[in-house]
């Protein structure tokens, strides 16, 4: 008999546990309508007669920029409820009212109401990342929830890939409906899935009156705490930065810049991106098992993340659009750490304080677009595209590094205690 066959099926087993595979569809179809924006910008705002706004208006005409303010004030709603409800009951609440708001942007007519369904939309989509990477890390062995949230990462991601494709194919009305269809029959399938014994002991202990939960301000009371949140968040910077600036923006901004034989699509070039990060993200879970370490697999994404980025913008002059597609889909490789700093995030703090963090953590970082969006169209008015990408890079890559560096190792810790008060 092959020794290693019982811990195979046991891997097996603790993988196709239902809180992993409904986790997994579950962020598939968030990535779906997170991504699906992206993918039908430009399609979108010409069918509205907004089509100016595709190559940048003010800041306040930016959607990307409402969806992600609402992902802002939702990663605090539903982290809180998380901790406070349960993470399911939350994940049930966000999505719902993604799924709704989705279905209504299939019948919006003008920049406003586009806006504020983008708005509520980000509300809605801030709370499953979190509390789902929270509930599976509680609910797997600690040796193997590494392998757990990788897989809920990498085939979430492939929510973006559907996405991608389905932009080129499916009117962006068909689309939104599609996505918004897609999340209500999710809310049917989380219907019997159980919630962790982790909360339900922080619970039982919070209302002996030991400590408190949910309570989003008790990440900042406490200096130790407020660093290991920033410093969460600060890892999550390149992330954003090279989705929202260099992939969004390769049609608008880069391609014509840098000379790019051949017509560069959004959908397309968002599509490559987060099917390099679907394989990033198995690839770094399977990494991190291995090495036992969460920090230096991240700091190795990184530097593969930056030399990327810089052959990006210093690189591809005169290349053809599929030397260039080329290349986003490594640099989404290399950006596949995000599972695992969503993982972080939620080993970093205690129970009773873990799904306010691993929810809203991915959704400030996630939030940080909206500053380098008006950073870059700022920076983009008094120098070039390149230019402008370059010094934000250099700004994101340096806090990400520095942040790293002040995280604690959390491969293997139990994750069995509280945050005192």
């Amino acid at each position: 008999m092959n020794p290693a066959a019982p811990a195979e099926r046991s891997l097996l087993r603790e993988l196709l546990h239902p809180i992993v595979i409904v986790g997994a569809l579950g962020y598939f179809v968030d990535i779906y309508d997170l991504t699906l924006f992206m993918t039908v910008r430009d399609q979108s705002l010409r069918d509205l007669g907004l089509e100016y706004l595709i190559k940048g208006g003010a800041w306040y005409q930016d959607l990307m920029s409402w969806q992600m303010a609402g992902m802002l004030i939702g990663g605090i709603l539903f982290g809180m409820l998380g901790d406070r409800l349960g993470r399911l009951a939350t994940l049930f609440g966000s999505i719902l009212l993604y799924s709704l708001a989705n279905l209504a942007n299939a019948y919006v007519g003008s920049f406003e109401g586009y806006a504020a369904l983008r708005f509520i939309s980000g509300i809605g989509l801030a709370g499953e990342l979190g509390g789902c990477i929270a509930l599976v890390a509680e609910t797997l062995s600690r040796e193997r929830r590494g392998y757990g949230t990788a897989l809920v990462a990498a085939v979430g991601v492939m929510g973006a890939v559907a996405a991608g494709a389905m932009a080129e194919v499916v009117h962006w009305r068909t689309n939104y409906i599609i996505g918004g269809v897609l999340g209500l029959c999710l809310l049917v399938l989380r219907i019997g899935v159980r919630e962790s014994a982790l909360f339900h002991k922080a619970r039982d202990t919070s209302e002996s009156g030991t400590v408190s939960r949910g309570n989003f301000f008790a990440l900042f009371n406490h200096r130790d705490r407020l660093l290991r949140y920033l410093c969460c968040v600060g890892i999550g910077l390149p992330t954003w930065y090279t989705i929202g600036i260099l992939v969004q923006r390769a049609s608008s901004h880069f391609a014509p810049a840098f000379h790019i034989e051949g017509a560069v699509i959004t959908s397309r070039a968002v599509a490559l991106f987060y099917l390099g990060l679907t394989f990033g993200d198995l690839g770094s879970g399977v990494i991190s098992q291995t090495l036992r370490s969460r920090r230096k697999t991240v700091a190795g994404f990184l530097v593969v993340s930056l030399l990327c980025a810089a052959l990006y913008l210093f690189g591809s002059e005169g290349w053809t659009n599929n030397q260039l597609y080329a290349l986003i889909f490594v640099m989404g490789l290399g950006m596949g750490y995000w599972a695992l700093f969503v993982t972080i995030a939620a080993e970093q703090f205690g129970t009773n304080l873990r799904a306010t963090a691993a929810t809203s953590v991915p959704n400030f970082a996630r939030g940080s677009l909206i500053l380098l969006t008006a950073a870059f169209t700022w920076l983009n008015g008094r120098y070039s595209a390149p230019t402008a990408a370059i010094v934000l890079g250099v700004t994101c890559f340096f806090l990400a590094g520095i942040s790293l560096l002040r995280l604690r190792e959390t491969f293997g810790i139990d994750l069995d205690y509280l945050e005192r008060d």
